[in-house]
């Protein structure tokens, strides 16, 4: 893959650095493997009608969007922010950008045929804490994209630039980029990813030329290593309606007006946002 000639340092947009577009400022925030509570649902829906063009906008990285906001000088109206951070979901200001984490979003909840390997929910909430946890990481590329496979398929055709693929219930082959690279136990696998970010962000160096990506760097991260031949094959992205573990509403352009926040909110205290633009309702919470 040819290495893009960077020209501009990363505008990914954040709560404390929007973007300035025709209808106001955007600001996205950040769901590790698409998980919010209900009442914090409630709470950004609140926001956007407030402030906004009154909707909730679902990504593909499963996050949340909320545009039309106002602001001036590159950072929104001071009332906005505030209103923003008592969400819930801002739960740092330095390393809000780099919260970029997506998990098969069945993980744990399903079981039998077909199911995930392993249960990621705690993996990716330690790979949150330790992101948090590291200042230097506070500096990645707000595109760089942590994605954790659980086995079942959903994600492993999923670009990123550090993650993982279940391989059963105790271990998993990480990727790098577009390579793959060791096998290592499901209890350590944040805190080598988390060692691959610090490596990434020591590489890359610093400057509006810099690289966005893992697969930028003008050498290998690591090594590559053969795929195991326990990896999954690919699947397509989860149907809507009733599935394994909950049900998987259809979110018709991703828009989530007031009263279908409403309506989600009163079905489960925490909902999952999907890599394709849906809100899985967990069966356990039901």
């Amino acid at each position: 893959m040819p290495t893009p000639i960077r020209v501009r340092a990363d505008r990914c947009p954040g709560v404390r650095r929007p973007w300035q577009a025709d209808d106001g400022m955007l600001v996205r925030l950040r769901l590790i493997g698409g998980r919010v509570a209900a009442d914090e649902l409630v709470a950004v829906s609140e926001v956007a009608q407030r402030y906004g063009d009154g909707y909730v906008h679902l990504t593909s990285r499963a996050n949340l969007q909320v545009r039309g906001l106002p602001g001036d000088d590159g950072a929104l109206a001071p009332e906005v922010l505030v209103a923003l951070e008592t969400t819930g979901l801002l739960p740092t200001r330095s390393h809000e950008l780099v919260r970029n984490v997506l998990v098969s979003p069945q993980s744990g909840l399903d079981a039998g045929l077909g199911s995930g390997r392993a249960d990621l929910r705690p993996v990716a909430a330690e790979l949150d804490r330790l992101l948090r946890s590291e200042p230097l990481l506070a500096t990645l590329p707000g595109r760089f994209l942590f994605v954790l496979d659980d086995g079942r398929g959903d994600l492993i055709s999923r670009g990123c630039d550090l993650g993982l693929v279940a391989l059963d219930a105790e271990t998993a082959q990480l990727r790098i980029g577009d390579d793959w690279g060791s096998i290592v136990p499901l209890d350590t696998a944040a805190s080598t990813i988390v060692a691959l970010a610090m490596m990434f962000s020591w590489r890359r160096g610093e400057g509006p030329d810099a690289p966005w990506h893992v697969v930028e760097l003008l050498e290998p991260l690591l090594a590559p290593t053969p795929p195991d031949p326990r990896l999954p094959d690919a699947r397509g992205p989860l149907p809507h309606g009733e599935v394994p573990g909950g049900r998987h509403v259809e979110i018709p352009d991703g828009l989530l007006d007031r009263a279908l926040v409403d309506e989600l909110a009163g079905t489960a205290p925490t909902l999952i946002v999907t890599p394709w633009r849906g809100v899985l309702i967990p069966q356990e919470n039901r």
